[in-house]
């Protein structure tokens, strides 16, 4: 259970981080009900801000830790084809338990499913949805209120059924 609280958090941790940083890209209507046309700065703004968010959400699935010879953890910044990129450059990882940290298939998997977490949480967000679409059809907006909960419900079974043993930065390091 405690990995898939882990993967889900890194598409929500993003999504916080675009929340709380959303009313730094948007504009207000200068007249209350009447909706404001978004210049085109602020979409390519707004569009670069999701994509970074969208990144960090991509590269926390390759992150992970482990404990040296001193029980002290250590993080590693990304998988390799031969182990773990280790952050702190003094300490290394016997060969005998590089195996285990080395890159996946599961780990792109991972980071696919959380950038698509990440997008429909982000799209659900109606301050990004203003942003590129400024009067979206009922179709479209039906389409956004039910998508999210379409794709965390798909997304949170393909977790469960495909698990991964990576601890990523930030998550409580557990034996293995």
């Amino acid at each position: 259970m405690d990995n898939i609280k882990q993967e889900i958090a890194a598409p929500l941790e993003a999504a916080v981080e675009e929340q709380l940083s959303q009313p730094l890209l948007e504009d207000q209507p200068l007249t209350p009900g009447k909706p404001k046309k978004i210049p085109r700065q602020k979409a390519s703004m707004t569009l670069c801000f999701l994509g970074i968010c969208g990144l960090s959400c991509f590269l926390v699935c390759f992150t992970d830790s482990f404990k040296d010879e001193r029980g002290k953890v250590r993080y590693g910044l990304l998988a390799t084809r031969r182990g773990l990129w280790v952050i702190d450059g003094s300490v290394t990882i016997p060969a005998e338990k590089a195996a285990k940290y080395s890159l996946k298939m599961v780990d792109f998997f991972y980071a696919f499913i959380s950038i698509v977490v990440f997008s429909a949480v982000a799209l659900f967000d109606q301050n990004v949805v203003k942003c590129f679409y400024s009067n979206p059809s009922d179709e479209a907006k039906e389409l956004l209120e039910t998508l999210p909960i379409g794709v965390g419900v798909i997304c949170s079974r393909l977790f469960v059924a495909f698990p991964t043993n990576r601890q990523g930065i930030g998550f409580p390091h557990s034996h293995r």
